[in-house]
C-alpha cells in the first residue's frame, strides 16, 4: 500500500502533506510560533491553579467523556503536554482522529480490554499467532475476558453478543503471516478490529484505511527506534480515545514525558529507518532463502526489517555464535536482534497452540537494523556454520 501521502491533514493549512513530512512537522506545527525549535519536555507532575472552579469544571469534564481536559494541565495522570505532541502525531500518521499512549503495549491492550469489558462485551474473536504476552493475557483471561482463537474464515461465525473485539496482527509476531485486513474488517461486521501495526508501522501500512477501528504499536519497537524507550499506544475515533483515557487515569498505565519525547523524535526518523532496515532485510531474506543450511524463510510481502528462518541446524547454538547480530528479546531497533521465539517471546504460549500457530521450535526472529548488509551477513554466516552459501535463487520463488 502506498502511504507517501497523507489526505487527511488537519494541521496548519489545507494542502495534504507527504508521510515524510507528517513524520517530521507532525506534533510540532506550534513550535514556531512560541519561538521554539525543539519540543519541550514537560516533567511536571501537577500544575498550579488558582481558579479551584474551573479546575474541578474541567476534572468532571474528562469524567464524562475522557476528552483531554480544556485550559491549562491539571495533574499528570491526566495528561502530559509532551506526552500529547507524540499522540497528535502518532494519530495523523496513521490517519485516526486520536491516539492514546500508555507506559507498554501490553498497558495499551490492556487498556483495550478494560474498556471493551466495561461495557459488558467481554468477548474477543482472535486469530494466531499474536505476540506471546498478548496470546497469554486473553488466554490466561486475566482481566475477566474470554477468547475464541480463530482463523480469518472464521471470524464471523465466531462473533456472539457479547463480542467487543477482533484481535489480529499482521504481518504477525513471529512468523509474518500477513492477512487480508479489508476482508476480516468486513467479516467483524459492528464489532471493532483491532490490528496491531508494530510491524509494519504506518510507513508500510495504515490499517485504519482498511477498516480496522483500532490500531495497536508497541512503541518500544519501531516508533522509539532505539532500544531505549518502554511504551504503547493505541491509535482510534475520538470517542473510544475518552474510554481509553478514562482507564488509564483509573489504572496509573501513563506514559513518562520522557518517553513520550524520545518518541516523538523517533518519529521523525521512522520513514527513513524503516525503509532503510527494509532494504537490508529483503536482501537477507534473499541471501537466507538460498542457503542450504536454513529450512525455510519468512519474509512479507510487505516488506519490512523482520524476517523469520528455521535452521536445519540447533537454533540456539545458531544465537550463541552470532558477535555483531545482538542476540536479545525485543525488535525494531537501529541494531540487529535475534530471538528464538519458542523460547523467549512465545514461551508463555501452550506449545501445542504455539506449534499449531506456525512457530516452529526451530525458528528464529531476526530484526534487522541499519548495520551495513554486508557485514550482517558475515555473522549470519558463521554463526549458521556447517556448508557455505551455494546458489542465489530469486526471493519469490524460495520463500513460502
Amino acid at each position: 500500500m502506498d502511504t507517501s501521502s497523507l489526505s487527511d491533514y488537519d494541521g496548519v493549512g489545507t494542502a495534504p502533506r507527504a508521510l515524510a513530512t507528517e513524520a517530521v512537522h507532525a506534533g510540532r506545527d506550534d513550535l514556531a510560533r512560541q519561538g521554539l525549535h525543539a519540543p519541550p519536555i514537560d516533567l511536571s507532575t501537577t500544575y498550579p491553579s488558582y481558579d479551584s472552579r474551573a479546575e474541578a469544571a474541567r476534572i468532571d469534564a474528562f469524567a464524562t467523556d475522557g476528552a483531554d481536559p480544556v485550559g491549562p494541565p491539571v495533574y499528570g495522570r491526566l495528561g502530559n503536554p509532551t506526552v500529547a505532541r507524540f499522540e497528535t502525531a502518532l494519530a495523523r500518521l496513521e490517519g485516526t482522529e486520536s491516539a492514546v499512549a500508555f507506559a507498554s503495549g501490553m498497558a495499551a491492550l490492556s487498556a483495550v480490554l478494560l474498556a471493551r469489558s466495561a461495557m459488558g462485551l467481554r468477548h474477543v474473536v482472535a486469530v494466531r499467532p499474536l505476540y506471546g504476552c498478548s496470546d497469554h493475557l486473553l488466554t490466561a483471561g486475566l482481566l475477566g475476558t474470554e477468547v475464541t482463537w480463530t482463523d480469518p474464515a472464521g471470524i464471523t461465525d465466531a462473533l456472539r453478543p457479547d463480542t467487543g473485539l477482533v484481535m489480529v496482527e499482521s504481518p504477525a509476531n513471529p512468523t509474518l503471516a500477513e492477512l487480508d485486513l479489508r476482508a476480516i474488517a468486513h467479516g467483524c461486521g459492528s464489532v471493532p478490529l483491532l490490528a496491531d501495526n508494530t510491524f509494519a508501522t504506518p510507513v508500510l501500512q495504515r490499517p485504519a484505511e482498511q477498516g480496522a477501528r483500532m490500531v495497536l504499536h508497541s512503541a518500544t519497537k519501531y516508533l522509539g527506534g532505539h532500544g531505549d524507550v518502554l511504551a504503547g499506544v493505541v491509535a482510534c475515533d475520538e470517542e473510544f480515545a475518552g474510554r481509553l483515557r478514562q482507564i488509564r487515569f483509573a489504572t496509573g498505565g501513563v506514559l513518562h514525558p520522557l518517553a513520550g519525547y524520545l518518541l516523538l523524535r523517533g518519529l521523525s526518523t521512522l520513514p527513513v529507518r524503516v525503509r532503510a532496515a527494509s532494504a537490508n532485510a529483503a536482501e537477507l531474506a534473499r541471501r537466507l532463502a538460498a542457503d542450504p543450511r536454513v529450512a525455510r524463510v519468512r519474509y512479507p510481502r510487505l516488506g519490512g526489517a523482520m524476517i523469520a528462518f528455521e535452521v536445519h541446524d540447533d537454533p540456539h547454538e545458531v544465537i550463541s555464535r552470532v558477535r555483531l547480530v545482538t542476540p536479545a528479546v525485543s525488535l525494531g531497533s537501529v541494531d540487529t536482534l535475534i530471538q528464538h521465539p519458542a523460547s523467549i517471546s512465545h514461551r508463555i504460549v501452550d506449545a501445542e497452540d504455539r506449534r499449531g500457530a506456525g512457530v516452529s521450535d526451530r525458528l528464529l526472529r531476526l530484526s534487522v537494523g541499519l548495520e551495513d548488509v554486508d557485514d550482517l551477513w558475515a555473522d549470519l554466516d558463521q554463526a549458521l556454520g556447517g556448508v557455505r552459501e551455494r546458489q542465489v535463487t530469486p526471493l519469490r520463488e524460495a520463500v513460502r
